[in-house]
C-alpha cells in the first residue's frame, strides 16, 4: 500500500488527473528534483504497476532532466524521432514513446521539480497548446505545493540550528536571584537558558520553535539537566521552568524525582495551553508529596495564568514583569498587583515580582506585600558563583540599561 496523500498532495493529484485527461496520456506524475534524484511524489496512472509514487530515478538520465537542459524539447509526440531521447534509460523501460514536460518553479524561482504527462505509444497530436496548458497546471501546483516547501524548510533550519546546542548537552544555563524583599536575602534562583547571540532569538522562541519540529521535549530536558546540576553549587532553591506537555513525560518525572524535592521550584508555564488537567494534577500529586513547590509563571499576563492558578492550586505565584515594571508611579498597577497579592495569599500562596528594575518599584511591591523580588535591580542572571549566599543581603545594584525580556528553561 502506497503513503497516505496530505491535502496538497491530493489537489496536485487531481490537476494530473486534468492534464492526463486533456492530453489523453497514460499517465501524469509531479516530480521533486533534488540535484541528483528524480522523485515521483504524486502519480496519476493507468498503468501503476510502472509509475508508483514514491519511485526514485537518477535525475541525470531523466527525461525531465534532458528537457530541462534543452538537449530535448518540451513536447515530445515521438520518443524515436530524438536520438538524445533513444538514449536514455526510460526509452527502453518503461518504453516510454510521448512525453511532455514543464518546469514547476515556486514564487522566488527555485525550481521544485517538473509536471509531466507521458504515453507509451507515440501521440503526433501533442503541440504547443498541450505545453500550454501544463504550464498553467504546473503553476497552479506551485500555489499548492509551496506552503508544505516552505514549512519543510523552516523545520530543516530549526534543526540544523538546534543540533550542535542538542549534541553539547543543551543550552547554557545561568541562574538570577530572587531576593526576600522584607529582608533583601537571598532565598532562591531562578534557571534561565541561554542560546547563541548570533541566533536574534528569546529563548522562549527558541523552545517554542523546537517543539515545532519535535525536539522541544529533548531540548527541556537538557536545560532542566543543567538546572539541576546547579544545585549542588548554591544555596536555596532553583526554580525551573517546564512545558505541560514535557512534564507529563515520563522522563521529566524520573529526573524530578531524583533531585532534593525541597530546593525546587518547579515553574510551570502560561504560554503552553493544558489539554487534561487531571493529567496534570496527576504527574503533580507524587512531586509535590514529596515537597517540590509548584509556581505558575506570568500572572497577569493573560488569562491561561489565571486557569493554570484555579484549577492546580500552586505554592507560588509570579507575577509578570508587565504589571511589575513602572508599579511605584501606575495606581492602576498596584491595584492589579495588591489585588493579585490579596488572592495569592488567601489561596496560601507566596508571591514572586518578576522584572523588578528599581528602588520605587522595589519599595512599592514590599509595600503591597509582595514576599519576593526578582530582576536586574537585584542582579543579572549568571553563573552560580555570581549569587550572594542565602545567608547574607543581596547587594541591590541598579541597572541603568532597559533589560531585555528574558525567557526561562521552558516556552
Amino acid at each position: 500500500m502506497g503513503r497516505r496523500r496530505s491535502e496538497a498532495d491530493q489537489q496536485v493529484a487531481e490537476l494530473l488527473r486534468t492534464a492526463r485527461d486533456a492530453l489523453g496520456l497514460s499517465v501524469a506524475f509531479l516530480s521533486r528534483l533534488d540535484g541528483t534524484t528524480q522523485h515521483l511524489e504524486v502519480v496519476d496512472s493507468a498503468i501503476p504497476f510502472v509509475f508508483r509514487e514514491g519511485l526514485q530515478l537518477a535525475q541525470e538520465t531523466s527525461f525531465c532532466q534532458a528537457i530541462l537542459d534543452g538537449r530535448l524539447p518540451a513536447v515530445i509526440p515521438d520518443v524515436r524521432d530524438f536520438p538524445a531521447a533513444m538514449a536514455l534509460p526510460a526509452a527502453r523501460f518503461p518504453r516510454l514513446r510521448s512525453y511532455v514536460s514543464v518546469p514547476v518553479t515556486l514564487s522566488d524561482g527555485t525550481l521544485y521539480g517538473t509536471f509531466c504527462a507521458t504515453g507509451l505509444s507515440s501521440d503526433k497530436g501533442l503541440t504547443k497548446r498541450d505545453k500550454a496548458l501544463m504550464e498553467v497546471l504546473a503553476s497552479a501546483a506551485a500555489v499548492v505545493l509551496e506552503p508544505g516547501v516552505l514549512e519543510s524548510a523552516r523545520a530543516e533550519e530549526i534543526e540544523r540550528r538546534l543540533a550542535p546546542v542538542l549534541d553539547a548537552g543543551g543550552p547554557v544555563v545561568v541562574l538570577q536571584p530572587i531576593v526576600d524583599l522584607a529582608t533583601g536575602r537571598r532565598v532562591g534562583a531562578e534557571a534561565l537558558s541561554r542560546f547563541p547571540a548570533d541566533w536574534g532569538k528569546a529563548p522562549d522562541v527558541v523552545f517554542a520553535e523546537a517543539h515545532e519540529v519535535g525536539l522541544g521535549e529533548r531540548l527541556e530536558l537538557l536545560a532542566l539537566e543543567r538546572a539541576a546540576a546547579h544545585l549542588d553549587a548554591v544555596g536555596g532553591y532553583v526554580a525551573m521552568n517546564v512545558s505541560p506537555g514535557t512534564l507529563l513525560g515520563a522522563p521529566c518525572q524520573e529526573l524530578f524525582a531524583r533531585l532534593p524535592a525541597g530546593r525546587v521550584l518547579v515553574e510551570l508555564s502560561e504560554h503552553d495551553a493544558v489539554e487534561d488537567y487531571d493529567a496534570l494534577r496527576a504527574a503533580l500529586a507524587p512531586l509535590r508529596a514529596a515537597g517540590t513547590r509548584l509556581a505558575i509563571d506570568d500572572a497577569g499576563a493573560g488569562f491561561s495564568s489565571l486557569r493554570h492558578i484555579v484549577l492546580t492550586g500552586p505554592d507560588v505565584i509570579k507575577l509578570d514583569r508587565s504589571i511589575v515594571d513602572g508599579v511605584a508611579g501606575d495606581p492602576v498597577l498596584r491595584t492589579l498587583v495588591g489585588a493579585l497579592v490579596e488572592f495569592a495569599h488567601g489561596s496560601g500562596a507566596s508571591v514572586v515580582a518578576e522584572g523588578v528594575e528599581t528602588a520605587d518599584d522595589a519599595a512599592a511591591l514590599r509595600a503591597l506585600a509582595v514576599d519576593l523580588g526578582q530582576g536586574w535591580f537585584f542582579g543579572r542572571p549568571g553563573p552560580p558563583e555570581a549569587l550572594a549566599p542565602v545567608e547574607e543581603p543581596a547587594t541591590l545594584t541598579p541597572v541603568e540599561e532597559p533589560a531585555p525580556s528574558v525567557a526561562s528553561i521552558a516556552p
